[in-house]
């Protein structure tokens, strides 16, 4: 019987065995590695996002500018459909509009119609009973726009254009929404106040119906004339010589430079003008129509008939005498209890009294005059210096 082999003996065996056995495990592990690797790698192609460009990698500010341009788009998209309902909100109004007009339109013309009828049945009712009764027949129907059938007298009538300057120079519109020529004539006679077309409106810095006299002729009188005549050449003195004063005063300073005219003070000069010369036309106003108290025409003529012989300072003098006043201005306290003093009344005395505290628009002219005269001094200076008001 032999001997077992020793131990070393068998693992040496096992050892070898197993060496032997080494590559095909080997083979086996590397063909189940690669299997693996196949897969995956397929398995990573299949999820993969097809490529968009020639482009592998995109830059920041690239994928900074498709964002921007994604951004636009997104905007002028938007943009396009509010514009889009916009425009279909607008046509819906406009039609809507339309068809408000029209509905109106055609009920205004059902109510035209409606009163066209009506007047025609009235009027034929009307000649019926006419007939029936023994009366005349109705007149003729008028124009639309005149008041009666009589035509405009020739003397009094003035051509179209003619009639629209002169309502522009009185600050009137030319024509008027439905206005005829008759209806024309009829409100300018109406603005100058004169019966008729005879008394024409005078071209001046007030247009005035008054009949202005000379210059040879404005010189008036220091008294007041009590007959009518007197008193009405009287009051075309005095328009003359306003007129006179205050178309020198526009003429003095249109002759100003064109740097004196901008300035600040030139400015001044030219809308103090304006205010006196709009200032002014309520005092035409009387003097048209000879209403111009006695205790308000003395004064005026006191400064017009010192002002024309040169003499400032009493026209002055008499300015301050009409607006100021002599009587007696309370100051303080006038009233120290519940009854009436004696002396109070002298206070209220009319003999006196300032007439530039009567109401607003006399002291506007009567600031007016104070005015004419400031500048008739510069443009008619008085050979004794003295008479140079402050």
């Amino acid at each position: 019987m032999l001997p077992p082999l020793p131990l070393y003996t068998h693992t040496h065996t096992y050892t070898q065995l197993a060496f032997n056995r080494l590559p095909i495990i080997i083979q086996s592990a590397t063909m189940d590695f690669a299997k693996l690797m196949s897969a995956h790698i397929k398995k990573g192609k299949e999820s993969a996002p097809p490529p968009s460009g020639d482009k592998k990698y995109l830059k920041r500010s690239e994928l900074e500018a498709q964002r921007q341009a994604a951004y636009r788009a997104e905007q002028e998209a938007a943009e396009r459909s509010r514009e889009e309902r916009l425009s279909k909100k607008r046509k819906a109004e406009e039609e809507e509009a339309a068809k408000e007009e029209e509905r109106r339109e055609k009920r205004q013309r059902l109510a035209e119609e409606t009163r066209r009828r009506r007047e025609e049945e009235e009027e034929a009712e009307e000649r019926r009973r006419r007939k029936r009764l023994g009366l005349p027949d109705l007149p003729p129907k008028l124009k639309d726009g005149d008041s009666d059938g009589t035509p405009v007298p020739e003397d009094e009538d003035m051509a179209e254009e003619e009639l629209f300057t002169k309502l522009r120079a009185l600050n009137e519109p030319a024509i008027l929404f439905g206005e005829s020529h008759r209806q024309r004539l009829k409100r300018y006679k109406k603005r100058i106040g004169a019966d008729n077309l005879k008394a024409m409106m005078t071209d001046g810095p007030i247009p005035t119906t008054l009949q202005l006299v000379p210059e040879k002729d404005m010189k008036v009188d220091a008294k007041v004339p009590k007959d009518k005549e007197g008193r009405e050449f009287l009051f075309r003195q005095l328009a003359s010589y306003f007129t006179m004063v205050l178309k020198e005063w526009g003429i003095t300073l249109a002759r100003r430079d064109p740097e004196v005219k901008a300035s600040y003070q030139g400015k001044q000069a030219h809308a103090a003008m304006l205010q006196a010369l709009d200032n002014m036309r309520p005092l035409f106003k009387k003097l048209e129509k000879f209403d111009l108290a006695d205790s308000v025409l003395e004064p005026v003529v006191e400064i017009v008939h010192a002002a024309q012989e040169r003499r400032y300072v009493h026209a002055n003098d008499g300015y301050l005498k009409l607006s100021i006043g002599k009587a007696a201005w309370p100051i303080g306290v006038t009233m120290v209890g519940i009854h009436e003093r004696s002396a109070r009344e002298k206070l209220h005395e009319s003999e006196g009294a300032a007439h530039i505290m009567s109401d607003e628009s006399t002291r506007k002219w009567l600031q007016s005059i104070k005015r004419c005269l400031s500048f008739a001094q510069t443009r008619w200076p008085p050979t004794d210096q003295l008479q140079l008001m402050g």
